[in-house]
This record gives C-alpha cells, structure tokens and sequence, in this order.
C-alpha cells in the first residue's frame, strides 16, 4: 500500500459518520423484527394483475397505476425522483442505467443514496455524466477519474449520490461520487458508512482503456458533493463482481460472480474496515462434496431446506489475467453457482440470488449463515452453514431473481430480471412469496431495492428507463 493510498484510507475513515456500533444496533432492530413476525396475511384476487400466482398477499392485491409507472398495493404510493439525463447539483447529469443501491443515515435526519449505473464501454457520451461531447470532464483532474480513457473517451460508469429528506419526501441534492469505471452494476453497504460498487465486466487495458478493469471500489456515503478517490481493491479478486455484503461481526466481505459457473468468495481484510490495505480471497465450498454443482440444471444436487456444513479455499494469482479465477477455484473444490447477482446481510445471515439457478434456470435464494467463529481457524469445528432458501422455479412466483435486500422486519425484497414483465417479490423468512410492485411503464429489470435507515422509504430502480422512484405507504401492515 502507498503513502497515497494510506492517507485515503485515513480519510475515508475520517469521513465515515456510521458508526458500527449504530450499524449493530440496526442489525439488531431488523432481527427483532424479523423474530417477532408471527402472522401472515390471507390470499386473495389480484385485481387483474397479469402473473401474479403468489401464495400470500401480505400487502394485499396490487392496484392498477393510471400514470402506467408502479403497480402497487391499496396504501402505497411512489414519487420519481430522478431520471436519467437531469443534470445534478453539481452540474453533471445523472449517467444511465440505474442498478444497485443502498441508502444509509445522513445528516440532520436526511438519507443518502448511493446508486451504481451499468454503464458499458462504449455508450455514447450524451448517456454518460459529462455532457454530449464529454466537456465537462475539463472540470476534473485525471485522478478523479479511474479510467480516462484515449482520446478524451473517458468509461462512463460510476456512482451518483442522492440526498434525500424522506421527512417531506423530497430530493434535496444529488451528485456525482465515483467515475471512470464500467458496468458497475451491484455492490453492497458496509458497516462503517461505505458504499462497495462492483465492476461486472473483465475488461482489459487496450486501445479503448487505460487499465485493466474488474474490481470493486469503496465510495464514502456522502452529503457534500465530490467524487470518492477511485482506487480499486484488487486484493479482492478480478472477475465478473456483482454483489457484496458485509458481517457486522467479523468485518468479513462476501461477494457474488455473475457468470453461469460462478463461484462464491469471501475477502478477510488484513485491517478490518481498511479494504485498501489488502487481505485474503477465498471460495466456499461445501464439506465432503468437493466440487458442487450447486445449480440444479441436471438433477438436484441440492433441495430447498438443505443445511450444508462449509469451509473456505484460499485462492492465488487472484488478478486472474486469463479470466480463469472461477475454472481454477472449482477445480480445487470450490462450489459452482449459477449466476450469483443479488447479495444482502440481514437476520444474522447473507442472502443471495443465483439468477439462473434451477432446474427451470429461474433463479435461486441462497442463505449463508457465517461460523460464530467466521475467519478464524476455530472455524473448522464450527463451520458456517449454507441452505437453498427457496428454489421456486416458476417465474410466474419469483422470475430470475437480481439485486434483493432485506426489509426492517425481516422479509427478503427481490428484484425481478426476466422475461417480459418485472415485479418486486417478496419473500417471508418461512418462505412465503408474494408480489409487491410490477413495473408498468416497460419491460425493463428493477434493480437497487433499499430502505431508508428510518424504514419509511424503499428506493428501487427500473433501469432501462432510467428512473428511481420512491415508495411510501403502510409498512407496519407487515
């Protein structure tokens, strides 16, 4: 680690207003909720909702949107609160493609929304943050920026932070806060007020880009306008990332690898809170079935309510130039996955989707529940527990599950990324799947799903049409 980077590291550190002890404390209030949820709601008829086959109507059926926008229960309401193209406060426009959040506490009681945008090599600049010929990038230095480009043709993914009073519901500022990457698609929250954005591509250095990409990238979730130091964390491997989550208790970082044999890794900082300074990659495995097919195409290796006992692989040459970190980590016993997208910590566990998991390849939950001694050698006599949540295959009940995230009492809320028409599913800790919200305006994925620290506001993305919208209504019906 340079002199450089270490001062980032103070500084970001210096920045971080989250403290973990509130972030345990919130942890702790959503496993309250999730033990105390005792009753579920009864079906009923979905009010002509095409699709929607689910066995609970915990909010009740979902009502048609005059605006054509986000079908939703009686009770539920939602504002648009950016679209693609606006420009923001500090003079750049809001990038396209909308993907993974996570909101966190602001200051003076405000919320801050930290939103990746998918952005591949090769979007015309006017989709991009600096304006229709890229003249806004003048404004920055090169080391804002993590890949400049050639010719003035920056890679014009990143993150944007939205400042959000959801005492008024109102949008009170928005900037750019990480630029120069590619496809940052999903990412995950961390305890100390950081959010993790992932590159989900392998791209290498060449006639188009400066330097090598695949990495995630820590950007400080803040209300002053600025753009985060975009250092990527190569010490968590190269590869198709896609979601993070961290364990409160270990400072353990679990990620996801969208690709159709994927594998599943776990990064050990060497300084807890200090992922800049390195630390060590792994890949689950599964004790005594070496080499899992985990993804159920064929037969199935494993069925919904299996607990497995796990252990972790070390991996090398983690930089993977050949793209080959996945073949090898399986060939040393890993477990294969079948595109691992969404991730999320809640209720003492890390959930997460396999998108074409399956035996009808629409999607898997998994749930992973860390050692009390997670990272540590007295693991092996107490290992950390894996089970297959749900595997519902039936897209007409959760079709080809993406980003999710874990609701103040407890609920798994899971974006849709199939065919035809999207919906926000929600899953009960038994189970129990219902339909929240469909997409009426397009057939595009929702993605980003996340509550407010103060559990009256879950923000979601519809991607394609470049909006990210605000929901409100009455959540203590749950």
């Amino acid at each position: 680690m340079t002199t450089n980077d270490r001062e980032h590291s103070d500084q970001m550190t210096q920045t971080m207003t989250l403290s973990r002890r509130h972030f345990l404390q919130t942890s702790a209030a959503f496993a309250l909720g999730f033990s105390g949820l005792q009753t579920l709601f009864g079906c009923g008829d979905d009010a002509g909702i095409p699709n929607t086959r689910a066995i609970s109507e915990r909010f009740g059926p979902l009502q048609r949107d005059p605006n054509k926008i986000l079908d939703l229960p009686q009770g539920f309401s939602y504002q648009i609160i950016s679209r693609a193209g606006e420009q923001m406060t500090d003079g750049f426009f809001v990038p396209v493609a909308h993907d993974g959040m996570a909101a966190f506490e602001g200051p003076d009681g405000l919320t801050l929304v930290v939103r990746n945008h998918e952005v591949n090599l090769g979007t015309a600049a006017e989709r991009g943050p600096f304006g229709a010929n890229n003249e806004l990038l003048s404004w920055l230095s090169p080391d804002d920026l993590y890949d400049a480009g050639h010719n003035g043709q920056p890679c014009l993914g990143g993150t944007t932070t939205l400042v959000y009073d959801t005492r008024a519901q109102r949008l009170v500022r928005h900037h750019l806060s990480l630029a120069g990457t590619l496809r940052n698609c999903a990412g995950g929250p961390t305890p100390w007020n950081t959010w993790i954005t992932c590159e989900e591509t392998v791209q290498r250095a060449d006639d188009r880009c400066l330097h090598d990409h695949g990495y995630p990238f820590e950007v400080p979730a803040s209300a002053t306008p600025g753009l985060a130091r975009p250092v990527p964390l190569k010490a968590m491997g190269r590869f198709n990332h896609e979601a993070v989550a961290v364990d409160p208790a270990s400072g353990v970082v679990y990620q996801t690898e969208d690709a159709g044999n994927g594998l599943i890794y776990r990064f050990i900082p060497n300084t807890p809170e200090r992922l800049a300074e390195g630390g060590r990659l792994q890949a689950l495995s599964v004790v005594d079935q070496p080499s899992l097919d985990t993804r159920n195409w064929d037969a199935p290796a494993v069925t919904p309510g299996t607990t497995l006992a796990t252990r972790w692989i070390d991996l090398d040459d983690i930089e993977a130039p050949d793209n080959d970190l996945r073949l090898r980590g399986f060939d040393q016993g890993a477990a294969r996955f079948a595109r691992g997208e969404g991730m999320w910590y809640g209720n003492d566990a890390v959930y997460f989707a396999c998108t074409n998991g399956g035996s009808a390849k629409r999607g898997q939950i998994w749930r992973y529940r860390p050692s009390p001694a997670e990272g540590t050698p007295d693991e092996t006599t107490q290992p950390g527990r894996l089970d297959l949540f749900v595997e519902p295959n039936d897209p007409g009940l959760v079709d080809n599950a993406d980003n999710l995230t874990v609701t103040p009492w407890g609920d798994l809320i899971v974006c849709e990324d199939g065919s035809g028409e999207q919906f926000l599913v929600g899953i009960t800790p038994e189970g129990t799947i219902y339909k929240f919200a469909h997409n009426a305006v397009s057939d595009s994925e929702l993605a980003g799903a996340t509550f407010s620290p103060d559990g009256t506001t879950l923000f979601v993305n519809i991607q394609g049409n470049g909006l990210t919208l605000a929901i409100t209504g009455p959540w203590q019906g749950a």
